[in-house]
C-alpha cells in the first residue's frame, strides 16, 4: 500500500515499520524453515544410517551364532567319542598293569593283543581337538561385540579358556607317553601281529575290536621278555593311567562339556536356533 500524500507523517513512518517488520518475520521463518528441513534430512540421515548399521550387525549376530553353534554341537559329539575312547585305553591299561603283576608273561588269550595295543599304541581314539574357527574368528576380528548378550561373551571366553587347557592337558600327556608309554611298545610290542592283523583294514581299532570277538586266532606274543622290569613298566603305566589321562577326563573334558553345553542353551534362547 503506497502513502497518500494527505497522510501525516507519523503515519507514513508506522506503516512503513510495519511492512519492514513483516518482510523480517517472513525472512526469518522462511530461514527457520529451511533450518529445520536441513535437520531432518541430517537427523533422518543419521538415524538411517544407524538402523542399517543395526541390522547389519544383528544379521552378522545370526550368521556367527548358527556357525558358531555348529561347531559346538558337533564338538559336544566328538568329545564324547573320546571320552569313549579314554575310557577303554584306561580300561586296557588296568588290564595290562594286572597282566605285568600276576602273569608268566606268556598268554594265547586274545585278550592280551587287544589290551596291549590299545594301552601302548591307541593315540587317535583318546585325542580330542575341538573345532575353533568361528571362536578364533570371533577373537581376532573382534565379531565378539554382535554379541550383545553379556552372559554370551562371558561363555565364549570360559571356553576359550577350556580350549587352551584341554590343549595344555594333551600336550603333558604326549610327554608322559613319549617318555614312558612309547619304550614299552617299542620294546616289548609283536610287531609281527601287528602287521597280520591290520594289513588289509581300513579302520584299525574296529579290526581289533572284530578280532577279539571272532574265532580268528594269530599268534601274540611280548617281545624280549627277559629284558621286562615288573614293577618300572605297572608304574610307567599307573602314572600314564591316573596323572594323565584319568586326571584330563575328569578336569579339563568336564569342564570342556560343561562351558559347551552352556553356550549351546544360549545360542539357542538367544537366537532360536
Amino acid at each position: 500500500m503506497s502513502a497518500s500524500p494527505d497522510q501525516p507523517a507519523n503515519e507514513r513512518s508506522e506503516e512503513l515499520a510495519s511492512t519492514k517488520s513483516f518482510a523480517v518475520l517472513k525472512d526469518w521463518k522462511k530461514y527457520l524453515f529451511e533450518f529445520l528441513l536441513i535437520f531432518m534430512a541430517v537427523f533422518l540421515g543419521f538415524l538411517a544410517d544407524n538402523i542399517r548399521e543395526n541390522y547389519t550387525e544383528q544379521q552378522q549376530a545370526i550368521s556367527l551364532a548358527k556357525s558358531f553353534y555348529e561347531e559346538l554341537k558337533n564338538d559336544s559329539v566328538s568329545v564324547v567319542l573320546k571320552i569313549e575312547g579314554r575310557m577303554q585305553k584306561a580300561k586296557s591299561i588296568m588290564y595290562m598293569i594286572d597282566f605285568f603283576r600276576d602273569s608268566s608273561l606268556t598268554s594265547k588269550s586274545r585278550e592280551l593283543p587287544y589290551h596291549f595295543l590299545w594301552a601302548t599304541a591307541a593315540r587317535s581314539p583318546i585325542i580330542f581337538t575341538p573345532r575353533t574357527v568361528v571362536l578364533e574368528q570371533l577373537k581376532s576380528s573382534g565379531s565378539i561385540r554382535y554379541f550383545k548378550n553379556d552372559r554370551l561373551q562371558k561363555l565364549i571366553g570360559d571356553l576359550s579358556v577350556a580350549v587352551d587347557y584341554i590343549e595344555s592337558r594333551q600336550q603333558y600327556e604326549d610327554r608322559i607317553f613319549t617318555d614312558y608309554i612309547e619304550p614299552i611298545m617299542t620294546h616289548h610290542m609283536d610287531f609281527g601281529f601287528q602287521h597280520k592283523l591290520w594289513q588289509n583294514s581300513n579302520n584299525i581299532y574296529d579290526r581289533l575290536s572284530e578280532y577279539r570277538n571272532s574265532s580268528e586266532y594269530i599268534p601274540f606274543k611280548i617281545s624280549q621278555p627277559e629284558k621286562i622290569d615288573r614293577q618300572t613298566i605297572m608304574n610307567s603305566l599307573g602314572y600314564y593311567h591316573t596323572n594323565g589321562l584319568l586326571s584330563t577326563r575328569l578336569i579339563a573334558f568336564q569342564k570342556y562339556i560343561e562351558v559347551n553345553a552352556a553356550l549351546l542353551k544360549e545360542l539357542r534362547v538367544e537366537y532360536g536356533l
